[in-house]
């Protein structure tokens, strides 16, 4: 029509996906980890010598990924203690994730709950039972992690700050709280504390058998609280919907800020067994970059504990197999990241195709504005 300006309809668009049945979705995903695990083949092949002299290694090398956690006992041990604590510190962050309230300070929580129990071990070891020792570390652990989760709460509630940047910042204020306690302990000057003699967790038939109960237990626990309890549905209310919590009554600010002492609690919990399961000694090291790799875990489970327990997995295995990789085939230190890097990279790009659906211009085809 006259006065009416053609123009041509985009070659491709998105649109917003209705919800993908849950089989679907999870065949995207493990669709996504095995198209991961052959660019890493090819990558593999391109930068590794070893494989590129003798190409029939290639089946060797995704081996490695289950070698490196399951080839001997201690190694399926060690497995399966680190996808408890990393499963730990991820449960951690979920309540607050359910609630949008985007803690990133997991990092620095579990490592105040370390310094919490090394602290009473430190100034009360050989003065105490034993089992009064244990438990005031495990107390001081809590209760250290929920106050450094609490502080951002307390601001968001008050005065919204962001909570993602705050909690962040809070990471680096606890690194430096260790470093100046490691001073102060250690006189030579080292910041080298060393093992302590008492504050360590009694074995259950193996070193590892309780740090790997607790995870399960409170997997458990968490699910039923998140799912079946009234704090729970708080939780999800203020989390779909600010102004509908507010409107049905509910103190927003409140939630925020019990959920938060929950969330710094539970990684004090993971700190408390680092500390008295696993270390007997503190470092600015000692959670080890979990508290960032648990975002991961939490957001790729879709905040739901029983699924954590499947990404935690992964993680672990994938970690796992990449440092066997790194020793089995005398390649860079960097690149078993990259390997990870790579499979992480498919995974995450697989949840934009359950939730977004490409639409590519017909050919010829043309909207009238």
């Amino acid at each position: 029509m006259a006065g009416e300006k053609q123009i041509r309809e985009p070659l491709v668009h998105l649109t917003r996906r209705d919800a993908m049945r849950p089989g679907k979705a999870w065949a995207i995903r493990i669709a996504a980890v095995l198209l991961g695990l052959l660019v890493c083949g090819a990558a593999a092949f391109l930068l590794v010598e070893k494989l590129q002299q003798n190409p029939g290694r290639l089946g060797e090398f995704y081996y490695t990924f289950i070698k490196g956690s399951f080839a001997t006992p201690r190694k399926t041990w060690k497995f399966f203690k680190d996808l408890a604590v990393l499963l730990c510190i991820a449960l951690a962050l979920t309540p607050a994730f359910r609630m949008r309230f985007w803690n990133t300070g997991a990092e620095g929580q579990t490592l105040m709950g370390v310094w919490g129990a090394i602290a009473v071990a430190f100034y009360g070891g050989g003065k105490m039972p034993e089992g009064v020792l244990l438990i005031l570390m495990f107390i001081a652990s809590l209760l250290c992690g929920a106050l450094w989760g609490v502080v951002p709460a307390l601001f968001k509630a008050k005065w919204n700050t962001n909570e993602t940047l705050f909690t962040l910042m809070m990471n680096y204020v606890a690194s430096y709280v260790v470093a100046y306690f490691l001073v102060v302990w250690v006189p030579s000057g080292s910041s080298n504390l060393g093992k302590l003699k008492y504050g360590k967790l009694p074995a259950l038939g193996h070193d590892y058998l309780i740090i790997i109960l607790v995870a399960f237990l409170l997997t458990v626990g968490l699910y039923i609280y998140l799912e079946y309890t009234k704090h729970g549905y708080e939780i999800n209310v203020v989390g779909e919907s600010v102004r509908t919590a507010r409107y049905v009554g509910i103190g927003v600010g409140k939630v925020i800020i019990r959920t938060m002492i929950l969330s710094g609690a539970l990684c004090g919990l993971a700190g408390y067994l680092i500390a008295a399961g696993l270390d007997q000694t503190i470092t600015t090291e000692s959670v080890g970059g979990q508290g960032f790799t648990a975002i991961m875990v939490c957001w790729l489970a879709k905040f739901n504990p029983i699924g954590m327990l499947l990404t935690s997995g992964l993680i672990t295995l994938l970690e796992h197999g990449a440092a066997q990789i790194s020793q089995d085939f005398g390649v860079a230190a960097d690149f078993p990241d990259v390997v990870v890097g790579i499979i992480l990279f498919f995974i995450i790009g697989s949840e934009f195709f359950i939730h977004y659906q490409l639409h590519f211009r017909k050919h010829g085809k043309e909207g009238v504005k």
